[in-house]
């Protein structure tokens, strides 16, 4: 596969998903995106993208490229019965793509989790799923990121009440040991600098407002910077993200998830991704949902898209020379 192509699921059928990804092919030049085939039941694709794009059915990925300049190459899972079985084909099928080496990653459109937890879904959402179809070992790690920050959460959606007996060594390890991996892998940075936000306000004072700090994040850290890891913390969040501190480090671990969400999407509400980390594959995503209350209106922003497409595309790069 001489030319990069990414596998681009439609997502919730009764959300934006399909827009975006009509408007994301439509500036595919002057953004200089990279091949993408939307995967999903033909049936809805063809009602939501009649008469707005240009699209071909294929058969085979490897005519994507061919294609694509001139329409959207579109590849059909088969009729599913339900909008819920119609959302996880589409996964199902471009992880499948994607193991097998036909494409180089997945960007995938936004999900409705409630719809799919009332046909009888188990996971808490995309990550723990995608983690399941590829058979991953380990826990997979949320990344979001845009041009000038990107963040990745040790802990995500549970209240931040349960947030300091969640937020263990063994599990703040693998967080950073997964971040540091994939920063060097899949973005191409030999010696990545890493920063650890703390826990409590200015982390923690010494142990003047919370312990935290030196019962779990300092000995951490202290462990992975002995086996050379380049990381520093734990950093007080309230002067970790404006512009100066943010040009000292390739990502920041975040304790909780407003503490990571919070400055991305202050700093770049629009072009924020969402970034599997610890996956054998590529995924990437829009850091926004499905948008229900304006689908098929016409006025859904594909910029989150936009860049999780081009995002996914330099990620294959990076991985390609590494490998």
């Amino acid at each position: 596969m001489s030319e990069k192509i990414l596998a681009l699921t439609m997502g919730d059928p009764a959300g934006i998903g399909i827009e975006i990804s009509a408007k994301a092919w439509s500036k595919r030049r002057e953004t200089s995106l990279p091949v993408f085939c939307l995967i999903g039941d033909r049936r809805i694709i063809e009602k939501s993208l009649q008469d707005v794009i240009p699209f071909k059915v294929i058969g085979d990925l490897s005519n994507a490229p061919s294609v694509f300049e001139n329409a959207l190459p579109v590849y059909d899972t088969g009729p599913a019965s339900t909008e819920a079985e119609a959302t996880l084909q589409a996964i199902q099928t471009a992880v499948r793509f994607c193991l097998s080496g036909e494409v180089d990653a997945v960007v995938t459109n936004p999900i409705q989790k409630k719809r799919l937890y009332d046909a009888g879904f188990q996971h808490p959402g995309h990550t723990e799923y995608l983690a399941e179809l590829t058979h991953s070992s380990g826990k997979a790690v949320m990344m979001l990121a845009c041009d000038s920050l990107k963040v990745v959460p040790a802990t995500i959606h549970i209240p931040i009440t349960d947030v300091p007996s969640a937020l263990t060594p063994d599990l703040l390890e693998h967080v950073i040991r997964t971040t540091e991996a994939d920063l060097k892998t899949r973005f191409g940075l030999k010696k990545p600098n890493v920063v650890v936000a703390g826990l409590n306000p200015h982390a923690g004072e010494g142990g003047s407002i919370g312990n935290e700090e030196q019962t779990v994040i300092i000995p951490v850290i202290h462990k992975l910077r002995n086996e050379g890891l380049n990381i520093t913390g734990p950093s007080s969040a309230d002067t970790l993200f404006h512009a100066a501190a943010r040009a000292g480090y390739d990502a920041a671990i975040c304790m909780y998830h407003d503490q990571a969400l919070i400055p991305i999407k202050t700093i770049d509400f629009d072009n924020g991704v969402n970034v599997t980390l610890g996956l054998p594959i590529i995924r990437t995503s829009p850091d926004h949902g499905t948008a229900e209350d304006i689908a098929g209106k016409g006025i859904a922003n594909p910029a989150s898209l936009i860049a999780a497409l081009k995002l996914a595309g330099e990620m294959a790069s990076h991985t390609r020379n590494s490998g």
